[in-house]
């Protein structure tokens, strides 16, 4: 794999991030509960659900060999009927149902509701990177909704999005989330300040 098919995730966000897309960036709190506070119909739609291939930017977080199969699980959050964010869970095959007792059961249920109201759940630093066009991530998103069509009308298509990442430890299991920021997200912001 080449250089460009990897991301350099930092815990810091370049300066030359526009202010209120940093904002939801940075966001400590639910990721859910404001994108359902910034909209009239919110919803998850589970994409994908299986095991596959770690990504080369995961495996060092998740403590696992290159080229080996994780959980996976991929959905959009949708906002008016618009996507605003594609994420990708995923976490060791070799977690337990008492680490992550409902992963399996979510269905087009928020993880992040799970998350913010589990007492046992250890969350970690928020990690910000620049996805090139032939990281993973993009990869799935473009096969998912098809990147043309998420960018149509804000970006052009080589354009690198915003993503950010967060582990997360309950008991002895870990679980990395990581969220890809659609163009639409601004669209959400400019709503409620127009408000």
């Amino acid at each position: 794999m080449t250089r460009s098919n990897r991301a350099a995730w930092s815990t810091h966000l370049p300066p030359t991030v526009a202010p209120v897309l940093r904002d939801w960036l940075t966001e400590t709190g639910s990721l859910t509960a404001r994108l359902i506070a910034h909209s009239a119909q919110f919803r998850v739609r589970r994409i994908r659900q299986a095991d596959g291939l770690v990504g080369l930017d995961d495996q060092t977080i998740l403590q696992v060999p290159r080229r080996v199969q994780v959980h996976q699980r991929d959905v959009v959050l949708e906002c008016d009927g618009r996507p605003v964010v594609f994420a990708q869970s995923c976490m060791p095959l070799s977690a337990t149902a008492s680490d992550w007792p409902v992963f399996g059961r979510l269905g087009e249920r928020s993880l992040g509701s799970v998350l913010f109201g589990d007492p046992l759940v250890q969350r970690g630093p928020l990690q910000f990177a620049r996805l090139p066009p032939r990281h993973a991530l993009m990869k799935q998103l473009d096969a998912s909704l098809g990147l043309a069509l998420v960018l149509a009308g804000h970006a052009r298509p080589e354009t690198m999005l915003l993503a950010r990442r967060c582990l997360y430890r309950r008991r002895r299991g870990i679980l990395l989330v990581s969220e890809i920021f659609l163009p639409c997200i601004l669209d959400l912001a400019l709503q409620t300040n127009a408000a």
